[in-house]
């Protein structure tokens, strides 16, 4: 009895102290998976159906103008569906780094610039872009209506057949599409181990973490309050930031970032105020009718998720950081002269030491989860 008493006190120990402010700001990073919720503005958002068309579309060569591209040549499974270079490369090289789909379903805007207000409106870009896909309206009508099994399972997730307009069909590949990224959600981690056992007291669970792991965690949401940015269960605001990473593409040349996406998303015929949105309501595009374009936004760009982010180098808009101590180093020397004049206050050098640096790696690698990759799954050869 003893001895076991003495291993308890060890364990918990080697757990440091969150102060009373910290601790709801680590619960506030869960619990996950987060609960499903439907998008009102998908008619077949987790339509069983759509999902299986969906997935046979993402894997699908002959949604580009040469039949070569795929969204799954950019969004790899085992890449946590990014591909591992520092720009996307489709028909041409673009200017931005791939992002993950896994957990999308969480977000509000969509693209490294916000330019799509909708999973299925995010969809349908980069088939129409001529460096990605490089197809057309019409090219997509008549890849559905024309091959047969395609045909058929459209019928079945949409309720009827292909019809002659080329532009619904096209809305509703990117509907399907989105139903099918809609599954696409990362395993429980390390964290969230932690996280639980800290909400329920339990300091022998909580013990298990890893010491540094648990420092890294205490300079995450204390010195350097990268959950000001990096926020709630998904480990992101959804919102837009400079970050002081240059947005010059190559000489004479910028990305604008945020202050063209809203641009792109106010003039764009498939945003949420447009005639696709299944919301009747409208209750979904309350965002999209209040964003207002200002000068700040030049060079914006949308915070990503942190889950199973070591599968997803190189990081940042344009690849620009090769590892994730590269990324805590940045944000450890950053210049305030790099940002905008009216941009990120909120952004500092941390002025981290070694061990602080290494602590808050080893924390980012525990939103690691240890699920299996995705496996495609074996679906019917022969629609009927």
């Amino acid at each position: 009895m003893i001895g076991g008493l003495f291993l308890a006190l060890a364990a918990t120990a080697a757990v440091p102290a969150f102060t009373e402010a910290e601790v709801p700001a680590i619960l506030s990073h869960g619990p996950w998976p987060v609960p499903w919720t439907g998008d009102p503005s998908n008619r077949v958002s987790g339509n069983a159906q759509a999902i299986e068309l969906g997935e046979r579309l993402f894997f699908e060569r002959r949604l580009s103008t040469n039949g070569s591209v795929s969204c799954s040549f950019c969004h790899l499974p085992e890449r946590n569906w990014s591909d591992g270079e520092a720009r996307a490369r489709g028909l041409a090289l673009t200017d931005r780094n791939t992002p993950s789909v896994a957990n999308v379903r969480y977000q509000r805007w969509f693209g490294w610039d916000g330019a799509n207000d909708s999973l299925w409106s995010q969809s349908i870009r980069p088939i129409l872009d001529p460096r990605e896909h490089g197809a057309s309206t019409s090219h997509v009508g008549s890849l559905v209506r024309g091959d047969r099994d395609l045909s058929c399972r459209y019928a079945k997730a949409f309720g009827a057949p292909p019809s002659a307009d080329d532009e619904a069909i096209l809305v509703d590949v990117g509907k399907a599409l989105a139903a099918f990224q809609e599954t696409l959600v990362s395993g429980r981690t390390a964290f969230d181990e932690f996280r639980d056992a800290l909400a329920r007291r339990d300091t022998t669970a909580m013990a298990r973490y890893p010491e540094p792991a648990q420092r890294g965690l205490s300079t995450f949401i204390g010195k350097g309050a990268c959950n000001t940015c990096h926020a709630g269960p998904a480990f992101t605001n959804g919102e837009f930031h400079d970050t002081g990473i240059p947005f010059f593409i190559e000489p004479g040349r910028v990305d604008p970032g945020r202050h063209e996406g809203i641009k792109k998303l106010l003039s764009s015929r498939y945003n949420l105020l447009g005639p696709y949105n299944d919301d009747p309501s409208r209750a979904s595009a309350v965002g999209t009718r209040h964003v207002a374009l200002e000068h700040r936004n030049f060079g914006e760009f949308k915070t990503p998720s942190l889950r199973k982010l070591g599968l997803t180098a190189p990081y940042m808009h344009n690849g620009r950081l090769a590892t994730l101590r590269d990324v805590v180093k940045h944000y450890s020397e950053i210049s305030p002269d790099r940002l905008h004049s009216d941009g990120e206050a909120i952004l500092k050098p941390l002025r981290l030491s070694e061990q602080e640096t290494k602590d808050l790696v080893t924390f980012l690698e525990t939103l690691q989860d240890a699920r299996p990759g995705y496996r495609r799954r074996a679906l019917p050869e022969d629609c009927r």
